[in-house]
């Protein structure tokens, strides 16, 4: 997406005005223009040139985000620079200018209009009696706050000229039309006077409008100085999330340590961070250990310890040790810059609950000036005096307010995106803000999302007369060499226990089995219960501890010494701190729940009931992820979680893709929210923040559109015959003004929203069947239940990897259209779409070290 800045918008006509213009460009496939940021996203092959110059003929400025020259940004800017320059409140301090000299002389005009002629305050004796010279005065002031606030004018009338009229062009009009029948009775008072008609002299200076003119463009101006103050605070979590960008880095070259600008900083350059210092670019971690907050990031406060390997991210802050790392992301592709460009771009997109507004705005203006000479036609016909019905006019022109509606959406998205991003939420579009609160079922990939990914020791279980140090003693000694995954968490759960790394001898890795070792002289073994069960004798109560282990999803691993048991060490993927809480929170809201996992039905229902899942699909493969969301999209409107590369294509088909921040980029990319914190209590808050958003867009649409069905025929005066009421154009203009402030000003309570209080959640209405889901995903893990199948006899797999081994062999084969494969049970489950012999299928296992012993 290509991103422009827009010059001289002013209202919700101006924003459609220009995105109609745009759209019509050869190469544009979308547009989208925000009011809000005065920005404008534009996907496709166009020509930038072409882009700018549409903008051009529609009367409006524009010039490309980062551009150079005199065009407002200076070349060469970075990412979050650029961004930076672009969301610059430009606006406020202009319209502060204007507000207070207008201001001056709108003070001396309604002396001499109000003061004097309502409350007899002195004037000058040359003026005393002399109405011709008080008139002029009057002229003369008021055209100086219209020279003042010029900007209405032009801008108005040019857009009439383009046949898009906006806000402008309607106080432009109402202001313009005051000060004409004004000038009008100034000329014809003088006319009068001169013929000697007093009264006539009298009656035309209560026909006088200069002060509502003048009034209406200071109260204007107010309102849009308001407005832009309110628009500069929507935008304050982005800039906050700029502010943090490191400027300086400390880069090491031939050996001596240089201060160089954070631009300057290459991939590969190797820079050092003393503690109390920001991380200026992505890197890792080449020497050193230290803490870092990464609060500016993730919104966690609590640091994280980083050591040799660990990555770093720019922005985060080196609270403890001297590190020095090698840079890995710079520029704009750090993580910083790539937030900053997430939030920038979801500004830049539209909601689809925009395009109401958008098209109301389209033909708004020119309706209420339709609405204003009827008004005035009609105030004529029913016999009331030119001015009386001019006042009309003018107070239905000025009263509406377009900008209101333009407001509504973008404000609303704004704060909530920027809510969002500082506790580490990212909605890459106004579309994801919008959506995400819609959804009826969650589906939570369970590796890396409900569970940590990473195996951990979860129970210990000591022979009669061994105890728990002895046995993980012995089992760390023996594990410390073994390149298998469910030995690092024995590893981990020994360093833990601070126990000594104890060295071993003759140490071989038995394929299929086990370990064998040899340590102080003792003969140790490792391995499944089968193996350790030829070895030595395993009691009663230790296998139906072990089998209870198994049903629970956890693998146990037996060890033995000298032929005696020492135990069993159950590791498992436990599942993360927060995820029965967050499921909870899932379904308190009226959503159904399901994990999907390539796991087998045994493990994968022992975690769904520890997760507390509404229901668990197993078996399934990382192409039937994509099938199985297409499946439950039948049933409603889904959001996927994941966080791998085998995700991805789920993530796209999903309603809603939304990726773990720990996960891989492939993820991130193809997903449409962002989970900085990879904390699964991030779904549910960001499920709470969009139906926030959404109820506060709704509340400022009815806002904006009630404000102008009352405004409006208050102003053309249609209560009057009734009850005597009629609006006079300045308190017109001072409603108009304050039409905006209110919707900037409701947008911005978003900030208050507690999005990780669950005590108000509501359940959605949802025509959702649990049971006929369930139903649905059984028939798309069996969907080939028909094909022929083979039972295969395996000796050798130990745990859960070796499940995944095996079955990932065979399912490289074309012919097998799925293998469900159990190493407790020691059988894999081939179902066939085609012709496939034996052999192939007894060489593949095979050639991965396990034994094959028949195929059924």
């Amino acid at each position: 997406m290509e991103q422009y800045r827009v010059t001289g918008m002013s209202c919700a006509a101006c924003s459609a005005r220009v995105e109609k213009a745009v759209s019509k460009v050869p190469g544009v496939t979308s547009c989208s223009v925000s009011l809000l940021t005065n920005s404008m996203g534009v996907e496709g092959t166009a020509d930038p040139q072409a882009v700018i110059q549409a903008v051009m003929a529609a009367g409006y400025g524009a010039e490309k985000k980062g551009a150079s020259g005199n065009s407002g940004t200076q070349g060469g800017l970075s990412g979050a620079a650029a961004a930076e320059e672009m969301l610059k409140d430009r606006e406020t301090p202009v319209l502060k200018r204007r507000l207070f000299t207008s201001l001056g002389f709108l003070l001396v005009l309604m002396y001499f209009s109000m003061g004097h002629t309502m409350w007899d305050w002195p004037i000058p004796s040359f003026l005393e009696g002399n109405h011709i010279a008080h008139g002029l005065l009057q002229m003369i002031l008021t055209a100086i706050i219209m020279v003042i606030n010029q900007k209405f004018f032009i801008s108005g009338f040019r857009s009439l000229w383009h046949r898009a009229p906006n806000m402008d062009t309607l106080v432009a009009l109402g202001s313009m039309a005051s000060f004409v029948y004004s000038t009008y009775a100034v000329f014809a008072m003088t006319d009068a006077q001169m013929k000697g008609n007093t009264e006539q002299v009298m009656s035309l200076m209560h026909e006088f409008y200069f002060e509502s003119a003048a009034m209406i463009l200071t109260l204007i101006t107010v309102g849009k100085m308001l407005e832009a103050h309110s628009k500069g605070k929507t935008t304050d979590a982005l800039k906050s999330l700029m502010k943090l960008a490191p400027k300086t880095a400390t880069v090491v070259q031939d050996g001596i340590e240089r201060e160089v600008s954070v631009d300057q900083v290459r991939k590969g350059d190797i820079f050092v961070v003393r503690p109390g210092e920001n991380i200026p670019v992505d890197g890792i971690v080449l020497e050193g250990h230290s803490a870092v907050n990464e609060s500016a990031l993730t919104g966690e406060s609590i640091p994280v310890d980083k050591t040799e390997g660990d990555s770093v991210s720019a922005a985060t802050v080196n609270q403890a040790g001297f590190i020095r790392c090698e840079a890995t992301r710079v520029g704009e592709d750090t993580t910083l810059s790539q937030i900053i460009q997430m939030v920038s771009d979801a500004a830049a997109t539209k909601a689809p609950i925009a395009k109401v507004a958008d098209r109301v705005s389209g033909v708004f203006v020119p309706a209420v000036i339709v609405i204003s000479i009827v008004t005035i036609l009609v105030w004529l016909i029913a016999g009331e005096s030119f001015g009386f019905a001019l006042a009309r006019g003018i107070s239905v022109l000025v009263i509406s307010c377009p900008c209101a509606l333009g407001l509504a959406t973008p404000v609303a998205i704004m704060v909530g995106n920027g809510m969002g991003a500082r506790h580490g939420i990212m909605f890459k579009t106004a579309v994801s803000l919008e959506e995400t609160g819609k959804m009826e079922i969650v589906a939570l990939d369970k590796t890396g999302t409900i569970t940590s990914g990473e195996p951990r020791v979860t129970d210990l279980v000591p022979a009669d007369g061994v105890t728990e140090e002895e046995l993980l003693s012995d089992a760390f000694a023996l594990e410390q060499k073994s390149e298998h995954p469910l030995a690092k968490a024995i590893l981990l759960k020994a360093q833990e226990s601070r126990l000594p790394a104890a060295e071993v001898t003759e140490f071989q890795a038995l394929p299929g089995n086990g370990l064998r070792a040899v340590r102080e002289g003792h003969v140790l073994l490792g391995g499944n219960m089968k193996f350790i069960g030829s070895q030595s004798v395993i009691p009663s109560f230790v296998k139906a501890q072990a089998e209870k282990l198994a049903e629970e999803g956890k693998t146990p691993l037996c060890f033995s010494r000298d032929g005696s048991l020492l135990g069993v060490i159950a590791v498992a993927d436990v599942i993360k701190e927060d995820s029965p809480r967050a499921v909870s929170e899932l379904r308190n809201m009226g959503i159904h729940v399901v994990m999907l996992t390539g796991d087998n039905e045994r493990t994968a229902r022992a975690i769904g009931a520890q997760a507390g899942v509404d229901e668990v699909i197993a078996g399934v493969l990382p192409d039937g992820k994509e099938s199985v969301i297409r499946k439950l999209k039948e049933k409603g409107r889904v959001a996927m979680v994941g966080d791998g590369i085998n995700d991805a294509p789920a993530l796209t088909r999903a309603d809603i893709g939304i990726a773990i921040g720990a996960g891989t980029d492939i993820a991130i990319d193809a997903a449409d929210v962002v989970l900085m914190k990879s904390r699964l209590s991030d779904v549910p808050a960001a499920i709470r923040l969009s139906r926030a958003t959404l109820r506060n867009i709704h509340e400022n649409l009815f806002w904006a559109f009630f404000y102008n069905v009352i405004g409006i025929p208050l102003a053309a005066g249609i209560w009057y015959p009734v009850f005597g009421w009629k609006l006079n154009p300045m308190f017109g203009a001072a409603a108009m003004s304050l039409s905006s402030f209110c919707v900037v000003t409701n947008a911005l309570r978003l900030n208050l929203f507690q999005m990780y209080d669950s005590g108000k959640d509501r359940k959605i209405k949802t025509h959702v069947s649990s049971e006929h889901i369930a139903a649905e995903g059984m028939t798309v893990e069996n969907k080939e239940d028909k094909n022929m199948t083979k039972t295969m006899k395996i000796e050798g797999m130990m745990c859960g990897h070796c499940e995944a081994r095996v079955k990932k062999c065979l399912e490289a084969l074309p012919q097998v259209a799925e293998a469900s494969v159990s190493h407790e049970a020691g059988t894999a489950v081939v179902t066939l779409n085609g012709e496939l012999s034996d052999d192939i299928l007894k060489k593949t296992v095979e050639d991965q070290d396990y034994k094959v012993i028949s195929i059924e």
